[in-house]
């Protein structure tokens, strides 16, 4: 289940859970392409995992701008020689209750984590199927793929319908040996759970440490956020997974807070 010298796209790469997947990644003998809406942290996160740039390259990427994401992925397949996998990790979270949920945020967060999932999937496939060497997409879903919460009705709708996208991938990518799964993470205390927590507090008229308490992990066997490494890691063995055997999957990350 070697990555040594597989070719890994990850999208929002340049901070949080991607960060640390591409970390992994590179660590495992990938060789990482930081794609991220954030030009100069992508580079400088490429030039932090190798600074002479031969296995780490930053990409501009806004996941929905169809001629970037084409673009970015042929530059970087041209670059380090293929796509053999791709995390399709950029995600944002806006929360609010759904009767005075603003139209324009919800086909906001919608096109960030749906239309950027299927922009860069079809990009990255017309790679793994022209190569002939198989590949592995990777989808960051959330326990929301699995379970509702109050406040995040387009979250809740965008990572259920990567569990459906992954499974048609799964499905028509078997015959070329493209592998699709699902990570499902409980709350990783990145910048984004991190501006949830008084977000929630205010909706909710709870305090922070409830919210942490009584929402986040309340469910968990132990109390626990699930961690970055904990993600990266699952990322390093469904990317390298060599059969059929695991696709169309989804893991949940959770510290037991949904169990399948």
């Amino acid at each position: 289940m070697s990555l040594q010298d597989k070719v890994a796209v990850v999208t929002g790469a340049a901070s949080g859970i991607g960060k640390e997947i591409a970390r992994e990644f590179f660590a495992n003998g990938a060789k990482v392409v930081i794609a991220d809406l954030n030009i100069d942290a992508a580079n400088a996160t490429a030039h932090e995992l190798d600074p002479s740039g031969e296995r780490a390259i930053g990409v501009a990427m806004d996941v929905t701008d169809e001629a970037q994401v084409d673009a970015g992925i042929d530059a970087a397949a041209a670059k380090l020689g293929g796509i053999d996998v791709l995390v399709s990790n950029a995600g944002i979270q806006i929360v609010g209750p759904l009767e005075t949920y603003k139209f324009a945020d919800w086909k906001k967060l919608l096109a960030i984590h749906l239309d950027g999932a299927f922009l860069t999937t079809r990009a990255a496939l017309r790679h793994m199927y022209e190569q002939g060497r198989g590949g592995s997409i990777i989808y960051m879903g959330s326990v929301h793929s699995k379970e509702a919460s109050v406040l995040k009705a387009p979250y809740v709708t965008a990572k259920h319908g990567l569990v459906g996208l992954s499974k048609v991938v799964a499905k028509e990518g078997a015959a070329h040996g493209v592998r699709a799964n699902v990570i499902c993470p409980g709350f990783v205390r990145t910048p984004l759970v991190e501006k949830q927590i008084p977000e929630q507090a205010a909706a909710l008229h709870i305090t922070e440490d409830e919210v942490i308490k009584n929402v986040m992990l309340k469910d968990t066997v132990d109390g626990e956020f699930t961690t970055v490494d904990d993600v990266a890691k699952t990322a390093v063995f469904l990317a390298g997974f060599p059969t059929n055997a695991l696709t169309g999957q989804s893991i949940v990350v959770s510290h037991g807070w949904f169990m399948q």
